[in-house]
């Protein structure tokens, strides 16, 4: 089929908005490809200092300039269930590279902290922040110039974005990105939901809601409820920075390590030292970016990507825009329930079908750029396919099912579960939010009700246990914004609301912080820009105002007369508290530095990304 006319137009416009940041960027990684990374280029002092500690087969390939050399960045510590399996990946890749008389060697660790142990805590401060330090701790580890290729280890929330800005600055050399797969389902997130409602209501304690947590995340591997860290490996697969399939394998598993000696192979594939060269930043085009945000509509996947996807994009010099993301979230349906869009979890949708079944349901409606390069190879046809183990241990590729397994997790483009993919960008006299309502039903998509404003999480919480919320209202948290406070999710208030709106108040959050992937069937207006702390709109709002939360018609308003809305003078916040403690002190320039949030909200400023 051809491809639909909104993304073909969509793209255009990407394409031409980026033309001139494009080919700078493309000028520089290909400037890059011709000075290096050739280890000839380095001094005899610089070349024994980068393999002084290996074995003498690998000094020996590497004291010339025949032979590629892998670096491995690795975001493994083993206090994130998700990243713990990567303490075997640097074995089973350097065993691969040496199969190939290739060598591999960890170029650097980068840090990797758990949105689920900070949140609700001052640590989450610290959060998106970490994407950037990431990118950074990334370009110090490749900045040695000893590598031909690079395979990266990584999949929680801020960590893959991070490790992609850093790739994408060193876009001469290809790169790989090898997940470690979801742990086993445990408790069905729909009754963990439900646990945490009887918590916050005060009906159970805190005994038999850590044995309820402890049952949902109980083993190695990925979270399987789909947010921002599931998010991630879809989009590195759809977008052909995975092998096909690799994205939900379970860790530990024969199949698992079959498919990470398999990347290390693939990634030594792609060096200029072959014939298949393919750097990451030529493969990563508007074209791809489109298939990215094509992929989190059709799946429902995380906002946190409104945020990392333009800064992604930018790094390699391409302008997407929030309104690129609202327009083909119009055109692009939701065929995936996946928990918070759903009961069933990531390990469901791997079962009924995953994401061979997914891009080419996508693939066959034209909603998919087919012609991209991957790290696989030129086009996405070989991404509708699954891995197999076979009898000696590799990887063999069958095709995926053109059938669903389970229609109530994996549909079609024909019935959908919704039309569009739910996520949309509001505007009015307050600025511009983000808001995914492919979790809220129908009827609560549209919230008119007085404000009630908030300092904190804290303080809205302390509010419900005092049992003052018994009326419709609009919970408004100004001043967590990236500039104010380092933009924390807000998960805390997610158990409190839903008791509310399941008590039948209308309720709905506008606040210029974070909800992430997780969340679900309340409507959250979130990443308002301007922030609080620049004087935006947000910081106006006093208790009682009249606000209407529209997402059918992308309405963000305060419905109080024009002239005397501006004629007030914006709220300040005394953020002192938000400035020292767990780090916070070290990230003043973050905090001072930092975008807005329609443009990354990163710290890199407009050098080497897209004004």
């Amino acid at each position: 089929m051809s491809l639909h006319s909104t993304i073909a137009a969509v793209t255009e416009r990407i394409v031409e908005r980026s033309r001139d940041s494009r080919t700078q960027y493309l000028d520089r990684i290909r400037a890059a490809a011709e000075n290096g990374p050739r280890r000839s280029t380095l001094s005899c002092g610089n070349l024994a200092h980068g393999f002084a500690a290996c074995g003498i087969t690998d000094k020996e390939r590497l004291a010339g300039d025949v032979v590629p050399n892998l670096g491995i960045i690795t975001a493994y510590n083993d206090m994130l269930s998700a990243h713990q399996p990567y303490e075997r990946f640097p074995g089973l890749i350097r065993d691969a590279a040496r199969e190939v008389g290739a060598v591999a060697q960890v170029a650097a660790g980068v840090p990797a902290m758990c949105d689920g142990v900070t949140q609700g805590q001052a640590g989450m401060e610290l959060s998106l922040f970490s994407r950037d330090v990431i990118a950074m701790s990334t370009a110090i580890g490749l900045s040695h110039q000893m590598f031909d290729a690079a395979v990266f280890l990584g999949i929680c929330d801020k960590i893959v974005p991070g490790l992609m800005i850093g790739a994408l600055s060193f876009g001469h050399l290809p790169a790989v990105f090898v997940p470690a797969g979801p742990m086993p389902t445990g408790m069905s997130n729909d009754e963990k939901a439900k646990t945490r409602q009887l918590y916050a209501e005060g009906k159970i304690g805190r005994a038999e809601l850590l044995e309820a947590e402890s049952k949902s995340y109980h083993s190695p591997g990925t979270c399987t409820f789909y947010g921002t860290a599931n998010s991630n490996q879809m989009l590195m697969e759809i977008m052909g920075l995975h092998l096909p399939g690799a994205s939900f394998v379970h860790p530990n598993t024969p199949l698992r390590d079959a498919l990470t000696r398999e990347a290390a192979k693939r990634a030594l594939a792609l060096t200029a030292l072959g014939n298949a060269y393919t750097p990451v930043g030529e493969m990563i085009d508007e074209r791809a970016i489109v298939n990215g945000v094509v992929g989190l509509h059709a799946t429902g996947g995380s906002t946190n990507h409104t945020l990392h996807l333009v800064a992604i994009a930018a790094t390699a010099g391409i302008r997407l825009t929030w309104d690129d993301i609202s327009d083909l979230s119009d055109a692009v349906p939701l065929i995936a329930r996946i928990y918070p869009n759903g009961m069933a979890d990531v390990n469901h949708f791997q079962a009924a079908g995953g994401m061979g079944y997914l891009i080419g349901e996508l693939l066959e409606a034209g909603l998919l750029h087919r012609d991209v390069r991957t790290v696989n190879g030129t086009g996405l046809d070989a991404y509708t396919s699954e891995a197999r183990l076979t009898d000696e241990g590799g990887v063999a590729w069958v095709p995926a099912t053109r059938e669903s397994g389970d229609p109530k997790v994996l549909s079609t483009v024909a019935e959908p579960f919704q039309k569009n993919g739910g996520l949309t960008v509001l505007e009015g006299n307050l600025g511009r939010a983000v808001i995914k309502v492919s979790a809220v039903a129908p009827e609560r998509r549209v919230v008119e009700a007085p404000a009630r404003v908030f300092a904190s999480q804290e303080a809205l919480q302390a509010a419900f246990k005092a049992g003052e919320l018994t009326s419709d209202f609009i919970a408004v948290l100004p001043f967590q914004g990236p500039r104010a406070c380092g933009m924390p999710e807000l998960h805390k208030l997610t158990p409190a609301l839903g008791v509310l709106q399941d008590r039948g108040i209308k309720v709905a959050l506008v606040t210029d912080g974070r909800m992430s992937g997780a969340s679900g069937k309340v409507p959250a207006a979130i990443h308002v820009t301007p922030e609080a702390v620049d004087g935006g709109p947000i910081a106006r709002i006093r208790d009682g105002d009249l606000l209407r939360v529209d997402a059918p018609a992308g309405r963000l308003e305060v419905l109080v007369d024009a002239a005397e809305f501006a004629a007030r003078t914006p709220a300040t916040a005394d953020l002192s508290a938000h400035q020292h403690g767990v780090g916070r002190d070290l990230f003043a320039a973050f905090r001072a530095f930092a975008g807005p949030a329609d443009q990354g909200a990163h710290v890199f400023g407009t050098h080497g990304f897209a004004a």
